[in-house]
């Protein structure tokens, strides 16, 4: 597809963020916004060059548009793809996919049906960082890994579920997941991306501060195919707020990773034998392996990475190239949250859809 590529975005909240990104981009069009609430449109159309629509029906029976962006309230999120892409347009929703596995399952079959572009916005898939990790992991740079923790620490008022728009919607089961499904998907996508698909989960979760239909707070040991184990922990009712952390721990080292930046990467110069048979060593007599730290920029990225969903949208349509989180992925997060959630309720490990 040659010429500009042109963009509707639906929902003006995150979405105001990626409507000015659109503007930003070279070879990109912000042709209209949508959003129910007249005076956030108004302002957007009046900043932004763009027009404003309050019906999503206008806005897909629009020919000036060849993408739609979606940013509305999680459980609205597979609805308003799956009317997009009937529509002939190549759809973008913020994270997650859905709350919905199934609902997934029927974006991802009328995107391959009618080969449009499907994609998920998670910010982290565009860090250079998080693919040097990934990069640094299939090297063994850890040696074969072993374990993963995610840790996220958050704290969100009360105030944060009774607002919104329409108010109130993350604290309801019909709109929202929970502190998985809202907050955790980020790294929940991280960690799937770094390792693959999982096995088995055996998760628990609980509401407790908070005057809300979803979980503020779950935890799960997940098991992935490959063999690696990996322990969930997140909430909103941490006070103060102590962001997230994610320990990755190898044969030969470990990595560490706190609110977006790497804060420790090392391995030993030598790996342990496990074949040495030495006599008995007191435990504080025991020698360490010698450490040596290691280099993230050392690591490769994918050629062109795109910076935002906007360039990878756009490089998908013009170049054919695969998009950072494509809809079979993004479905792969849901499946995560969607088991956990299933496994609290059971009291059994599960295997996720």
């Amino acid at each position: 597809m040659g010429g500009e590529i042109r963009f509707g975005i639906v929902g003006l909240g995150m979405g105001r963020n990626r409507a000015n990104i659109v503007t930003r981009t070279p070879g990109a069009k912000l042709v209209a916004v949508c959003d129910f609430w007249e005076e956030r449109g108004r302002l957007a159309e009046k900043e932004l060059g763009c027009q404003w629509v309050a019906d999503y029906e206008l806005l897909l029976k629009r020919t000036d548009i060849d993408v739609i962006g979606i940013f509305t309230p999680s459980g609205t999120h597979g609805r308003f793809l799956l009317k997009a892409l009937e529509s002939g347009k190549h759809a973008f929703t913020t994270k997650p996919m859905d709350i919905r596995v199934e609902v997934c399952n029927q974006a991802i079959e009328l995107a391959e049906k009618k080969k449009l572009v499907l994609a998920v916005d998670f910010d982290l898939r565009y860090n250079p960082d998080n693919h040097r990790i990934k990069s640094a992991l299939e090297k063994n740079a850890l040696g074969n890994p072993i374990a993963a923790e995610m840790s996220m620490k958050w704290f969100r008022s009360q105030s944060y579920y009774d607002g919104g728009y329409p108010p109130g919607w993350r604290s309801r089961l019909e709109t929202e997941g929970g502190s998985l499904a809202n907050q955790a998907v980020h790294f929940l996508d991280l960690l799937l991306f770094w390792f693959g698909p999982v096995k088995t989960v055996f998760g628990k979760k609980g509401t407790f501060a908070h005057r809300i239909e979803t979980e503020d707070t779950a935890c799960a040991l997940v098991q992935f195919q490959s063999g690696v184990l990996a322990t969930i922990f997140s909430t909103t009712c941490s006070f103060p707020d102590q962001g997230t952390s994610i320990h990755l721990t190898g044969t030969t080292g470990s990595l560490s990773w706190y609110n977006g930046k790497v804060t420790l990467f090392e391995r030993m110069k030598k790996s342990v034998s496990l074949e040495e048979k030495p006599g008995y060593v007191r435990p504080e007599l025991a020698a360490t392996p010698e450490s040596e730290k290691l280099n993230l920029s050392d690591f490769p990225i994918p050629e062109n990475l795109p910076q935002n969903i906007i360039e990878d949208m756009m490089a998908a349509i013009k170049d054919r190239q695969p998009v950072q989180c494509d809809g079979k992925q993004g479905r792969a997060s849901v499946s995560l949250f969607s088991a956990i959630y299933r496994s609290s309720r059971t009291g059994e490990s599960v295997i996720p859809d």
